[in-house]
Order: structure tokens, then sequence, then C-alpha cells
């Protein structure tokens, strides 16, 4: 990636998602329209644990899958050839257009027949079909009601299903989850930064994402941003099994 590419991210992220639009969906399309050529080679740099994520899931034959927020559908590039065999539907579901375009044009050069788009709400789109796994790819802390989204997702997730999930986040100090617990300096600035964007840091993600669906791999580790050194953002990768 360029240095120009790179100015065109910069450029919206210094601009902030907040001015973007009225309703969620505008601010979403709007936000990442300008950039969705330049999106995934910035946030390849930015986003971690992608790929670890989908390599430690199990695929079923004939795995249905939806994709939360799955944007430019760059998680399908993460996914083993095996996995990849074994999907017969993997619904990509996203608000912002101009994503889900780039997305298709993935999916058609690469031969993914699997792969449906869908412009749609993760609150409130439910597949016609159940899922065998629900992925939640950095997307989680970019829905407002994100309580609404998780509950969503389980309803169609079949039973023994995995519901899967990479995010940033800060561990608060009473969080029993055998996790290192963020800085006092983490818990108050990265919240904060990253809310310009739109990105929502919550420390009761994981609490109520373990409450719902007990969690069978839990990781945290933390990320260097692009332009910053020295920086450090706490992430997790969760995977829990609907019981």
């Amino acid at each position: 990636m360029n240095l120009i590419q790179d100015l065109r991210v910069l450029s919206r992220l210094l601009t902030g998602v907040r001015k973007s639009g009225t309703s969620h969906a505008e601010r979403m399309e709007n936000f990442y329209a300008g950039q969705a050529e330049d999106y995934d080679a910035f946030r390849q740099r930015l986003l971690p644990g992608r790929a670890e994520l989908l390599s430690e899931l199990t695929f079923p034959e004939q795995a249905v899958v939806v994709d939360l927020g799955g944007g430019t559908g760059a998680n399908l590039e993460f996914l083993p050839a095996t996995a990849h065999a074994k999907v017969r539907a993997w619904y990509l579901v996203d608000l912002a257009s101009s994503l889900l375009t780039v997305a298709a044009e993935r999916a058609t050069a690469n031969g993914w027949n699997q792969v449906h788009t869908v412009n749609a709400d993760a609150t409130a789109w439910q597949p016609e079909e159940r899922a065998d796994i629900v992925l939640f790819s950095y997307s989680l802390t970019m829905i407002p009601d994100w309580r609404a989204a998780i509950d969503n997702a389980l309803e169609y997730l079949k039973p023994g299903g995995q519901l899967a999930v990479v995010d940033f986040t800060v561990f608060e100090e009473s969080y029993d989850e055998g996790l290192q617990a963020s800085s006092a300096f983490a818990r108050a600035f990265w919240p904060r930064w990253f809310a310009w964007d739109g990105v929502l840091l919550h420390a009761d993600h994981l609490p109520y994402l373990c409450a719902r669906c007990p969690s069978s791999s839990l990781q945290q580790g933390h990320a260097r941003l692009p332009y910053m050194p020295g920086s450090r953002v706490p992430f997790y990768r969760y995977i829990g099994v609907k019981t």
C-alpha cells in the first residue's frame, strides 16, 4: 500500500464517523464510501487475529456461515482452503453498500459462488436457514445496539453452533476470565480515541458474550496501530458454543 492510499484512509478516520450522516446506516455508508478501495490494505495492519480466529473454528460439511459486519469480504481471504470447500453458504451482511460492492467483486474474481452479500442491519436481519457459524470480525464495536445483534444472531445459530468474535476491547479489573486487566490509561484513553470513528469499546462485551454463549476458546492480545509508535491496543478472540 502506498502513502497516497494511506492518506485517503487517514483523512476519513480524522473526519470521524459522527459527521457522516444522521442514521447509523447513512453514517456507515458515507464514512466508508470514500475509502472502500483502500480499506483492506490499511486494515491488514490494523486488525490482528482474524486469520487465527478462523483457523480455530470447526467447519462442518455444507456449513452455513453468517459474517455480520463483513465489509469487503476480507475474512474469506483468511479462510483455510479446507474450510472453503466445506462452506455451502456464506452470508456477508453489512450496512455499507460500497464495501459490499468490493466484497461481491472479490467473490466473483475468486469464484466463490457460495458468497451472498446482504445490505442489512445485523440487529434485525435473519437468514432463511439456521447458521452453523456466526462471525463478528471487528464489527461488534461498530454496532451501537450490540446486545441486540448478539441476541439476534443466537436466535438463528444452530444448537452446537459457534459464535466467533475478534475485536478491540478494554479489560476491567473485575473481569474474571483469566485475562490481564487493562491499565487505567488504556481504559480511559482507547474508548475515547476509537469513539471518534464510531468504534465503541465496551468492557462488558465479553461478559455478555460468555453469559449468553459459554466460551470454548478465549485469547487476549495487543495490537500496534499504524502511524502510532508504541501503541498497544487490547483485543480478544472468542469462540462460544450455543448450548
